[in-house]
């Protein structure tokens, strides 16, 4: 018999929240990453599905359109998403995955 094992692989802050135009830093924890693994950022706005923001395996990225960057660690073990002025239509629900 196989037996399947679960690791925590991400977490997060349950809620943040900024004022329109000041930016906001968004962590995400992710201590059992493989060296394999790219680090994922969704968003999901209220009433649609989740859209990929932005993916990498280390150092950093920018946003599309100049709106932030994400950051890697450098032992990958965490990352953090910085948006430069969100708007209010930038209120929705972050995910950070690995896959």
């Amino acid at each position: 018999m196989a037996a399947a094992v679960a690791r925590a692989q991400v977490q997060q802050q349950p809620f943040l929240e900024t004022t329109e135009g000041t930016g906001i830093n968004i962590t995400c924890s992710h201590p059992q990453i493989q060296s394999s693994e790219l680090i994922y950022w969704y968003r999901q706005l209220p009433g649609r599905g989740p859209e990929l923001l932005v993916s990498i395996h280390k150092d950093s990225k920018e946003l599309p359109d100049n709106a932030g960057r994400l950051s890697v660690s450098a032992d990958r073990r965490s990352s953090a998403l910085w948006l430069a002025g969100p708007r209010r239509g930038d209120a929705a629900v972050y995910y950070c995955a690995l896959g």
